[in-house]
């Protein structure tokens, strides 16, 4: 597979670490400003939206986010291929990100939708790539750490996005953050079609087998059905989860959700097996990511309201001159409503006095905790696991990915720890509780997220039969669309 008899992993890896690393550097600079300049004023450049309104959207884009995998992984299995498929969504993202630059109500919903449609086009189907390369005997012992290579390249783009991000947003503006991010996408698009020539090989269209389910079949059973639900359920009167999206999307959830277990119940022996395994997987990342999600939306808001931000002097003269710190004024009546509302938790003898000014790390550098946290340690993690192998007493994968879960849990007793520190948020935290949290939860998605990838692609069975290819694209789009997350 194009590659040296000598090496550990195939060369077509390198190429797919470099495009994902860019693509997530455009994704997750988008969503670390995201909910941000929803809620900034029109005049400042931001949507103008209230607090309920931002995490409706940011919940609504999300959940849709994390639903069209499912359709551009089984277009991809059956129509498109993996490369071509791949290739359009690095570019419906590109537009995306460089439509939201314009500061406009229908832009931003415009821009919104091709990222989600690109987003369902390139997720599931690089992530398959990876698995693909490994298919070969001489590397696939080696999937695993493949794919903890694989994340590493997530995180480094994820980590870097955000500085650029709270640049661009400080000098120049919101619409020119987004507009880095699609530039960022537009690059791992270069990257990808340079480095064709090695993984062209794991780019295989598995013909279908008689008896399977044809692709518009399985569109009409799963897709219509979660569109006529949702639009029931927006209509539904009154909110019963909150609000009438949350219902819609609850609802329109039913009928995939019925399509899973359709096909575990209809599966034979020989498949019921993986599929019943994946969707034990399926399972505990929807509560994973449900947790981790939480950082681009509450944790955000948290990072901007009440924590203590401020910047040593050391280092804001230096950020400043940088354009990388943010800047409150005190100036009295006419005190601008961002740093108002920076100052209403602050201890009244840390507020400047009027005319007065503090230097604050932005709030979307918190985006960078993270997968700084999974850069620093994943090398320790694979050590671990590899020091744990040579002694026979490694976990198994399904172990592992528990591990994860209970660790998950824990992080979310750190926040609880962070809120009691503020007085119920009357007061501000240190900003070592959001990193605590962060990285509490960055040891739960390193034993958790790429070991759901490396097991997805193993129990995903080649060929499909009449059942299993359909939950090989139904695995795609509801497990490797997400931060193998992150960044899924």
């Amino acid at each position: 597979m194009s590659t040296t008899s000598a090496a550990k992993h195939p060369k077509g890896l390198y190429v797919l670490f470099f495009t994902e690393m860019w693509e997530r550097f455009g994704y997750y600079l988008m969503l670390g400003i995201f909910s941000l300049y929803m809620i900034d004023g029109w005049e400042s450049g931001g949507m103008g939206f209230d607090s309920l309104k931002k995490s409706d959207i940011y919940g609504t884009y999300l959940g849709l986010v994390y639903l069209t995998p499912f359709i551009g992984g089984l277009l991809a299995d059956r129509i498109l291929g993996f490369r071509r498929s791949i290739l359009i969504g690095g570019l419906l993202m590109a537009a995306g990100y460089l439509t939201l630059a314009v500061h406009d109500a229908t832009a931003f919903y415009v821009g919104l939708l091709l990222i989600i449609l690109g987003n369902g086009m390139f997720k599931p189907n690089i992530s398959t790539l990876v698995g693909n390369l490994y298919s070969d005997d001489r590397y696939r012992a080696n999937k695993d750490a493949g794919y903890n290579i694989f994340y590493m390249g997530i995180n480094i783009g994820a980590f870097v996005c955000n500085f650029v991000a709270a640049y661009m947003q400080i000098k120049y503006g919101w619409g020119y953050a987004f507009a880095a991010a699609g530039i960022g996408m537009l690059i791992g698009v270069i990257v990808f079609i340079s480095g064709n020539k090695h993984i062209k090989e794991a780019d295989v269209i598995k013909p279908l087998q008689p008896g399977d389910m044809g692709t518009g079949k399985i569109l009409l059973s799963t897709i219509v059905p979660m569109f006529v639900f949702g639009i029931l359920g927006y209509l539904i009167p009154g909110n019963l989860l909150g609000t009438d999206t949350n219902d819609a999307f609850i609802f329109g959830c039913i009928p995939v959700v019925a399509f899973f277990i359709y096909l575990y119940v209809s599966a034979n022996e020989e498949d019921k097996r993986p599929i019943g395994a994946l969707l034990a997987v399926f399972g505990c990342l929807v509560i994973f990511w449900a947790v981790f999600h939480q950082n681009g939306d509450a944790l955000t808001v948290f990072a901007k309201d009440h924590t203590d931000r401020e910047m040593p002097l050391a280092i804001s003269n230096v950020a400043d001159n940088m354009n990388m710190a943010e800047t409150v004024t005190n100036n009295g009546a006419n005190t601008d409503a961002n740093s108002a509302q920076y100052f209403e938790t602050l201890a009244p003898e840390n507020v400047p006095a009027e005319g007065g000014s503090m230097k604050l790390y932005s709030t979307q550098l918190y985006q960078s905790i993270n997968p700084g946290w999974v850069i620093l340690l994943t090398p320790l993690i694979v050590a671990l696991w590899a020091f744990m192998r040579g002694r026979k007493k490694e976990p198994t994968t399904p172990t592992k990915i528990a591990i994860g879960l209970v660790i998950t849990a824990l992080s979310a007793l750190v926040m609880v720890g962070a809120v009691l520190a503020t007085n119920n948020l009357e007061s501000k935290a240190s900003s070592w509780w959001l990193i605590a949290s962060y990285g509490v939860i960055t040891f739960g998605e390193l034993c958790l997220s790429p070991m759901g990838l490396s097991l997805v692609s193993k129990l995903s069975p080649p060929p499909p039969s009449a059942t299993s290819s359909v939950a090989c694209s139904a695995a795609c789009g509801k497990v490797l669309r997400t931060r193998p997350t992150s960044s899924t």
